[in-house]
């Protein structure tokens, strides 16, 4: 039995570190990427186009022979850099009402729950798709989007989770003594959520960038002279046949980056778990 949980926890960590590196390497590339871009984004540099790789354009030239390694540096700030922040967002509104309506009397949690329920039942896609056609493609509404579309289903797991927690002992005698609702929300519900809450917000952040990298193919993501990574693989298509890295270079990125924000979730849940036995 020992055996078996060492090697589970080995697992756990190469898990951890294999996903963090992934992370870590494609959140230094959206922090840096466009300092250490050799080109400009948008400019022309070279005359041929889907060139394969090269001393001067490692991941070669896309199909208005741009340099892909420049596109790919700064099209990675906007796929992760909307992705986290509306993951955040998701996660802050969720988890906010969702102790909210915990603590609150019994006919305001029910309306609280049924416009969650409501929002739930559309799927994120086709919200984000309608809002785009409705208000035209923009980076706030891209965001308002993906929470609208998340942000409930955050809510039903802060909901259950502080649910739960609030009938405990400890947060019976906080009541007891007197505390506020305010107080008894974050001084003792939320750290006990936490780490729960947070698990959660990595998987919306993948979701997410799923979502805005679908959008983005669909030519209603980004939009240029801006481009994200979906953005990049939408415009170089053309060249899938002669297997261009301009179509390969951002997909891989998007692959990556989604593997690697799973692997780093799965280590901190499985983590959580081998501590408990």
């Amino acid at each position: 039995m020992a055996t078996l949980a060492v090697r589970r926890l080995r697992t756990v960590q190469w898990t951890r570190w294999v996903g963090l590196t992934l992370f870590g390497a494609w959140l230094l590339v959206a922090l840096f990427g466009p300092m250490l871009a050799p080109h400009p984004m948008g400019a022309f540099v070279s005359d041929e186009i889907y060139a394969g790789a090269s001393a001067s354009f490692p991941l070669g030239t896309d199909y208005m022979g741009r340099d892909m390694l420049s596109r790919v540096l700064v099209g990675a700030r906007y796929t992760l850099g909307l992705a986290l922040i509306a993951a955040v967002l998701s996660s802050l509104v969720g988890a906010g009402f969702g102790m909210l309506a915990v603590l609150t009397p019994r006919w305001l949690e029910e309306t609280i729950r049924r416009v969650f329920d409501t929002l739930i039942s559309i799927p994120s896609k086709m919200m984000a798709l309608v809002m785009v056609s409705a208000f035209g493609s923009s980076i706030p509404l891209l965001i308002l989007a993906a929470v609208l579309g998340y942000a409930p289903g955050a809510f039903r797991i802060a909901h259950s989770l502080a649910a739960n927690l609030s009938t405990l002992e400890y947060v019976q005698v906080a009541r007891t003594r007197g505390e506020g609702r305010l107080y008894i929300a974050i001084v003792e519900i939320l750290p006990n959520m936490l780490q729960s809450v947070l698990t959660d917000m990595g998987m919306r952040f993948v979701f997410i960038v799923l979502l805005l990298s679908g959008m983005s193919f669909l030519g209603l993501g980004v939009q240029p002279p801006a481009a994200d990574l979906g953005s990049l693989v939408r415009e170089n298509i053309g060249g899938l046949s002669e297997g261009a890295l301009a179509v390969i270079a951002p997909a891989v990125a998007i692959g990556m980056l989604t593997i690697g924000a799973n692997l780093l979730i799965d280590s901190l849940s499985s983590s959580r778990e081998a501590q408990k036995e």
